[in-house]
Parts: structure tokens; C-alpha cells; sequence
């Protein structure tokens, strides 16, 4: 049985390479794109793992840290936490002596500099979602220029075999063209709504982080308007 599953694994191996020979140059290139869709989708994937939280029980615990302002564990907590939620909430807990219009700006400044880290790459998986196919319908028409130049060379006539060769590489090219774009085009759409979704967690921590802290501050400065009542007294007598 092993050797039998050996022998039907190194034949799939002899027709893959066969149908990227018979299918021309522009097999290559589709090649590459899938190889580095496939790279890009898993360093991607493994970065947002790693980087995803649970930002309701995250604030949770810095909420009790910070009602008892404890900022020397929150800083702690927060700066050993991986993820871009956890540095947006760090920049806000390191000036948390600031006006809440302040906090606001820190808060979103800090998000803006996430955001290229969350897209990196993004944009090249889309572009190899797009170039797959555009390299498979170049093999389409230089397969079909082949098997045109053919009949032409031979004065108008050609064998079916000699026609099939030409339009078999077309269809070769056109069909590993759109077989690399469309998962391509599924993982991007699929890390672009994990990365959607991280965006909406730091804008949410965001806020929360800035409500925490501006209620936790003491009251303090507070004028009162009422009069002591040794004054009171003093002045009725």
C-alpha cells in the first residue's frame, strides 16, 4: 500500500510538471505568484494570531488597576501584552495625567500607526489576485497566436494535432491563472476582515481607555458656593 501511495504521488509530481512545460513560459510566472500568495497569506495569518486579543476581558482587568490607580501595573500589564490594542492602550495609560481632549489625540495617533502595520502586504495579495488570471489570459491569446501562426505557416491547412497544441496551452495557461487567483482573492478578503475587525477593537479600546481614565481622577478644584457654619453663625449674632 505504501508503495503504491509513493508511486501515485511521484506520478501527480511528473504531471504537474508536465502541464507547466506544455503550458508555456507564462506557467512560471503563475508559479511564483502562487508560491508568494501562499507566503504572504501564512505570515499574515500567523501576524494577527499573534496580535488578536480579548479586548473585553483585557479592559476589564485594567479597569479594576486603574479605578485604583495602580498605573505602574496597568503600564506593566499593557506593555506585555502583544498586539496593537495593547500599545494603543499603553500610549493613553503613559500620559494618563492628560486632558481628555489629549488623551483623544494620543489615542488616535497611536491607532494611525497601527494601520500599516495591520494592511502590510495586503495590497500585494490583492495584486496577485489580480495579475493570476491577466497571466493566464496572455498565455490564452499567445496559445491561440500559436496555433493561428500554424495554419498560416502551412499555407491554410493544419492537422488537428498540430491546431490542439496551440489552443491545449491556452487553456492550460487560463485555467492556473484562475485557479491561483480565486483562493488568492479568498484570503485576502479573508485577512482584510480580520483586519477590519482588529481596527474596530482599537478604535472601542480606544474610547474605553479614555473613559477609564478621566473618571478615575479625583475631584479635586471643586468651588463651593455654600458658607461655613462658624461664618453663618457669626454673622447672625
Amino acid at each position: 500500500m505504501l508503495a503504491c501511495h509513493g508511486g501515485q504521488k511521484r506520478l501527480e509530481e511528473i504531471n504537474v510538471i508536465e502541464y507547466i512545460q506544455k503550458g508555456g513560459l507564462l506557467m512560471w510566472p503563475i508559479l511564483a505568484c502562487s508560491i508568494m500568495s501562499i507566503a504572504v497569506f501564512a505570515e499574515r495569518l500567523f501576524y494577527l494570531h499573534r496580535a488578536t486579543i480579548h479586548v473585553g476581558e483585557f479592559l476589564k482587568g485594567l479597569s479594576n488597576l486603574i479605578q485604583r490607580r495602580n498605573f505602574a501595573e496597568a503600564l506593566h500589564e499593557s506593555a506585555g501584552t502583544p498586539g496593537p490594542v495593547a500599545r494603543v492602550i499603553h500610549s493613553a495609560i503613559i500620559r494618563h495625567d492628560s486632558p481628555r481632549a489629549e488623551l483623544r489625540e494620543i489615542v488616535q495617533e497611536a491607532g494611525q500607526l497601527e494601520v500599516p502595520k495591520l494592511e502590510r502586504f495586503l495590497g500585494m495579495l490583492a495584486t496577485l489576485a489580480f495579475l493570476a488570471p491577466l497571466l493566464g489570459l496572455l498565455g490564452t491569446v499567445a496559445g491561440m497566436i500559436d496555433a493561428f501562426g500554424t495554419i498560416s505557416s502551412n499555407g491554410g491547412y493544419a492537422t488537428v494535432t498540430e491546431l490542439s497544441r496551440g489552443v491545449y496551452k491556452s487553456l492550460l495557461t487560463t485555467a492556473a491563472g484562475l485557479v491561483v487567483a480565486t483562493p488568492t482573492f479568498v484570503a485576502y478578503s479573508y485577512l482584510s476582515s480580520r483586519v477590519n475587525t482588529m481596527l474596530h477593537e482599537m478604535e472601542r479600546a480606544g474610547i474605553e481607555i479614555v473613559h477609564m481614565l478621566t473618571e478615575s481622577r479625583p475631584l479635586g478644584g471643586i468651588i463651593s458656593f455654600q458658607q461655613p457654619a462658624e461664618t453663618i453663625a457669626a454673622e447672625r449674632e
